[in-house]
């Protein structure tokens, strides 16, 4: 099996995670087993899943030992969303105010013409 040992539980097989290992020449000339750390994840964006420029890649335990300007922007939704995404909230937002305005106008426009026509 692939990257894990097969170990019989009854009739059930679990798959075991095995560390990764390199073979390094020390300085006496032996050739040594060095036990390798997991690969550290590069942070994305949380919905276009695109890679956030300006933060860290770690491991999560390193990260807690990090510190906040290492692990976030200084932007809104700095560190979870990419800046493209920021942008689109930020536009949509606007175009949604802007829209809420014109129905406010047109109904205005509609009450006064309604009151010229009564009298």
């Amino acid at each position: 099996i692939k990257n894990g040992a097969a170990v019989s539980l009854s009739t059930t097989f679990v798959l075991q995670h095995q560390k990764q290992s390199e073979a390094v020449r020390t300085p006496g000339g032996k050739l040594v087993y060095q036990y390798l750390k997991k690969p550290k994840k590069i942070p994305r964006c949380g919905q276009c899943k695109d890679k956030l420029r300006g933060i860290q890649p770690a491991r999560p335990m390193e990260r807690s030992r990090m510190c906040k300007r290492k692990k976030t922007v200084k932007r809104v939704y700095g560190g979870v969303l990419c800046h493209k995404c920021v942008k689109e909230r930020i536009v949509r937002a606007f175009l949604i105010e802007e829209q809420k305005i014109v129905v406010k106008v047109l109904k205005a426009q509609q009450a006064s013409a309604k009151a010229k026509k009564e009298k």
